[in-house]
Order: structure tokens, then C-alpha cells, then sequence
């Protein structure tokens, strides 16, 4: 692989920031003197453009256009604007947020300077916000389009720009939504075709989103709680290292929720993460000084929201020492109690969840009368679902108001999750009880992932390609019933790359490439009737869920 020299210094011609000028100039100086891990460098900073897709953007923040940064965003959002003016015309609105990373703000603020200078209105947020916000502006503003700088719970190097569709670019179960295909190979192209980016106008005329605004969320979401629980509990609360934290208390606050104790280490932002090695609440070790935290004060719960607080996790007292609880757990606890206050009436609300989220919700869902939809992974396709009263995907993302937040929304599941600690403790029980009571009645559902990390991305094809062609005979000492390959599609689905695996147990597995991280996941799953002994039930699927594992690693094995 090698650079073309040419190429690099158009790029360095045009890019408009002082630093990454700075760092692609060394870089070269020390490719063309013979350094080759520059020369190795420069050539995959150079080997294409960052792709922007159903994600949006996101990648590690360097110079160059195969990384995140000003020069990349520039033409990303002249591309969406172009997009909006030939979708809508000159008033189209577009909102922008920004969480706390490094360059957020400044690749907002580039974002509505190109809409302005292009003559399309565009709204800022005030400061770094959650991204449930944003996702409530569009809606709540009627906004053609919104764009979200973050990169979520990525490692501190990353950054990320995803974009929603709403207004007269969205249908009716689009609006607020992140977008999909065909709106992402359109804008795609525009981008590609956008000028270089120190050739995109600017200006400074664009305007800065109102308090009211931000003040309508609060409310809208403290006004879930109802009235006839307590309020005493004690909650620990981590933002983890993110923007969760002021918008988080004043909801708790405004809820009723007084005794809240916050981990001073992980409340105020910090882009570089420094007390967790991963800034996601689901990662090994994430929640120590939250549970450590709530062990010190006694508290009834812990609940944790991601860096841009789009997801949310929580972890309980169980004998003796603080479980977290999975994000299949909080999805069947969420859906059982939002279900049981669904109003029934013509176009039955639905409840939703991705393939390779638990099949309980299916099963509370039936319970209680209500429809419900499988979808493949990720918010831009569960909250499409028509006439949706609740969805979730078991990596902790959870939509329970998409009347107001069309996506998934951590700072919502926090405070539902807070009501429902308090209700259960009000009569006696609590949320590992809940799961108890959820298992008598629809049978034991144990979950849990295998990830295979690479550095070399070619194995990701090569793992699915060995999953499709040799799947494995038994899993778990079950024979393999039946084999989908998601590539395919189906009246329900539309084709994805996946595979899953099926036994005659009722166990599952579903392999995919990660969207976001250089990854292959799996995610499993084993079923079995309660029984008279449940704790016995629950011992024996946990042991037949650690023997999944270890077959489904061991056939992922090149």
C-alpha cells in the first residue's frame, strides 16, 4: 500500500485546521524521509474516505480523510445540507448537538455554520447536551433533519456525527429517527461530491436552541413517574464521565427523587475517560466505583447512563454484593411495566426489540395483549416500528417515550427504572424478585455474549464466511435444528449480514460484524421452562449458558 504524494498535499491545501495541517505535514516530511511506519500510516490515512452509512460517521479523530475530524465533517455536512435543499428547499431546519468529547463542539459548530452559509435555518444546542436531546428537538421543533456529534461509548480517540431525519424528510414512523438506506447513500453521494474543505462557505447567522426547550424534556420525561409510589429511594448515579449528569438531576429532582448520591469521580465531563479503560456502563469493571459507591451509603440501586446518555445500565444488592443487571434484564422489567399500563386501542401499541435481543419481551408482550415486532439491531429500525409504545436491544439502549424521543434514551430508562425500584420495594419485592416473577410465568431466558476483538479486519469476513458454510452439528448438547442466514431477508426483515443458529433445546445464536467496532459478535441465548425449583432452573441455565459459549467460541475458530 502507498500514498499518493499529490493527494496528500491537496489535502493539506485544504484543510482547514492548523493542527491537522501540522500532523499531516510531519507525518509526510517523515514518509518521503524513509520512515516506513509513517509511510505505512500516511497510506491508510489516504487508502479512502471515511464511509458514511446508517451510523453516520465515526472513527478515530486524526488528520486525514480516513479519520474523524474538521475537514472530514465540513464536507459530510455540506453534503447533508445539499441533501436538504433538494429535498425541502431553503427552509428546511436542521438542529445540531454536541456531547463532550474532543472537537465536538467545533464540528458542531462547523455543521451550522455550512447550513447557514447555504441559507437553510439551523438551531444549535446551547452547550453539550445528551443526545436524547437532541433526538427530542427534532421532534419537538418539527426540524427536516438533526445531527449528533458523538461518538457514543467509544474509546476516548473516537468521535462520531449521526444524523436523524424528521419533518418533510421522514414518512410517519421515520420522524426523529436515525436515518436508513436509500438516505444514506443519497447523502453519501453528496458528500462525495461536496467541494474540498477549505472551499465551503461559511457563516455565523445560525441561531442557538432555547432553554424552553431543554426545560419541555425535563418535564415530559419527570412527568412519567406517577404520583402513587415513594420517593425515599436511594440511588447512586454515574455519568461516566459524560454529559448525563445535569440533565439527569434535575429529572431525578423534578421527579421527586431527592436522595440521589452522584460518583463525584465520573459526573463532570472528561473526553478522556480516565477511571474506566472502555466509557461503556456494559464494559467489565465500568460500574466498580458506583457499586463501591453504593455499597458505602447503603443504596437501593445504581443506575448508570453511557457518556452522551442515549443508553442506560443498573446494578442492585444481591446477598451480600452489587449485580449489575443485563440489558435483557432491564428490557423485560421495563416492558413488563410499561405494559401493564398500555391503553388498548385501535392500532394495538406495539412493543419492539432487535433479533438478537431476548425472546421474553415477545412473551410479556403477548401476555398482556399487546403487539409486537422483531427488528433488526439498532434504533434506526426499532423505532420504525409502527404505532411503537416501547422498545429496547439488549446492549442497554431502551426507548420508553417514543412520543417524545423517537430513539433509544438512557436519562428516560433511569428515572422508569428508579419508579419501578420504588413501586416493587413498596410492595415487598424488588427488581431480582421481578425476574423471578417474570420466569414463573414465561420459563427462564439466560443471555449473554462471545465477541472476538480483531486488528486485522479480514478475519471478520473470514468468521462469517466459516459460520455460513460449516455450522456445527450440536451446541450446548442439543443437535442444531435450523440454520438462518440474514443475508437473505425476509417479509419481515430486510437482509442483513448475520447468521443464526437455532437448537432443538430452544437455544440461540446470532453472529454478526459489529456496525461500529472493529469486531464479531454473538449473542446467546438458552430457554428453559421454570419448573417447581426455580432456583434449580436458573443454576441449570446458567451452567448450559457457559457451555453454549464455549461451543459457539470454539466454532468461531478459523
Amino acid at each position: 500500500m502507498s500514498y499518493n504524494l499529490t493527494e496528500v498535499q491537496d489535502w493539506i491545501a485544504n484543510d482547514p485546521s492548523e493542527a491537522d495541517r501540522g500532523e499531516l505535514t510531519a507525518l509526510l516530511e517523515r514518509a518521503e524521509n524513509g520512515d516506513p511506519d509513517a509511510a505505512a500510516e500516511l497510506s491508510d490515512r489516504f487508502a479512502g474516505t471515511l464511509q458514511f452509512g446508517t451510523a453516520g460517521l465515526r472513527g478515530a479523530m486524526a488528520a486525514g480523510p480516513n479519520r474523524m475530524n474538521r475537514a472530514v465533517v465540513r464536507r459530510a455536512a455540506a453534503g447533508l445540507v445539499r441533501y436538504l435543499l433538494e429535498k425541502v428547499g431553503d427552509d428546511a431546519l436542521l438542529v445540531i448537538g454536541n456531547d463532550a468529547r474532543y472537537h465536538s463542539r467545533e464540528f458542531a459548530e462547523d455543521t451550522a455554520a455550512i447550513s447557514a452559509a447555504a441559507g437553510i435555518r439551523a438551531l444549535i444546542m446551547p452547550r453539550e447536551l445528551p443526545t436524547p436531546l437532541l433526538a427530542y428537538a427534532v421532534q419537538h421543533l418539527g426540524a427536516d433533519a438533526g445531527v449528533m456529534v458523538t461518538a457514543s461509548h467509544n474509546p476516548a480517540r473516537d468521535n462520531g456525527y449521526k444524523v436523524y431525519l424528521g419533518g418533510r424528510c421522514a414518512d410517519q414512523f421515520g420522524q426523529g429517527v436515525q436515518l436508513v438506506s436509500p438516505a444514506d447513500a443519497d447523502i453519501a453521494a453528496l458528500i462525495a461530491a461536496a467541494p474540498a474543505a477549505g472551499d465551503i462557505p461559511l457563516a455565523d447567522t445560525y441561531g442557538t436552541i432555547g432553554e424552553d426547550v431543554i426545560d419541555s424534556y425535563v418535564s415530559e420525561t419527570a412527568a412519567l413517574v406517577p404520583a402513587m409510589y415513594s420517593r425515599d429511594l436511594k440511588i447512586v448515579y454515574t455519568a461516566m464521565h459524560g454529559v448525563g449528569t445535569p440533565i439527569m438531576r434535575r429529572i431525578f429532582s423534578e421527579a421527586g427523587f431527592e436522595n440521589v448520591i452522584e460518583v463525584a469521580e465520573q459526573c463532570t465531563p472528561d473526553p478522556d475517560f480516565p477511571t474506566v479503560p472502555f466509557p461503556n456502563p456494559e464494559e467489565l469493571g465500568a460500574l466498580d466505583l458506583a457499586k463501591e459507591l453504593a455499597a458505602s451509603v447503603d443504596a437501593d440501586i445504581v443506575i448508570a447512563s453511557d457518556p452522551d446518555a442515549d443508553r442506560c445500565s443498573a446494578a442492585v444488592p444481591d446477598h451480600g454484593t452489587w449485580r449489575q443487571l443485563s440489558g435483557d434484564e432491564i428490557g423485560s422489567l421495563l416492558g413488563e411495566y410499561l405494559a401493564g399500563g398500555a391503553v388498548l386501542e385501535p392500532g394495538t401499541p406495539t412493543f419492539a426489540s432487535s433479533i438478537v435481543s431476548s425472546r421474553m419481551l415477545e412473551q410479556i408482550a403477548t401476555s398482556h395483549g399487546l403487539a409486537y415486532q422483531a427488528t433488526l439491531t439498532g434504533f434506526k429500525w426499532i423505532a420504525r416500528t409502527p404505532h411503537i409504545a416501547y422498545g429496547y436491544e439488549e446492549a442497554i439502549g431502551f426507548c420508553v417515550n417514543p412520543g417524545a424521543v423517537r430513539d433509544k434514551d438512557g436519562l428516560s430508562a433511569g428515572i422508569l427504572l428508579a419508579v419501578l425500584a420504588s413501586k416493587l420495594r413498596d410492595q415487598g419485592s424488588d427488581l431480582l424478585g421481578e425476574l423471578d416473577r417474570l420466569y414463573t410465568k414465561h420459563g427462564v431466558y439466560l443471555s449473554g455474549p462471545v465477541t472476538v476483538r480483531v486488528d486485522d479486519l479480514s478475519i471478520i469476513p473470514a468468521t462469517m464466511a466459516k459460520v455460513r458454510t460449516t455450522p456445527p452439528t450440536t451446541l450446548a448438547g442439543s443437535p442444531v435444528a435450523r440454520v438462518w442466514d440474514l443475508s437473505e431477508g425476509s417479509d419481515a426483515l430486510p437482509a442483513t449480514d448475520g447468521i443464526a443458529w437455532f437448537t432443538d433445546a430452544h437455544d440461540r445464536v446470532i453472529i454478526r460484524p459489529s456496525g461500529t467496532e472493529p469486531k464479531v459478535k454473538c449473542y446467546l441465548e438458552v430457554y428453559l421452562p421454570a419448573g417447581s425449583d426455580l432456583q434449580a432452573t436458573k443454576a441449570e441455565a446458567a451452567a448450559r449458558l457457559e457451555q453454549f459459549k464455549e461451543d459457539v467460541s470454539a466454532a468461531l475458530v478459523l
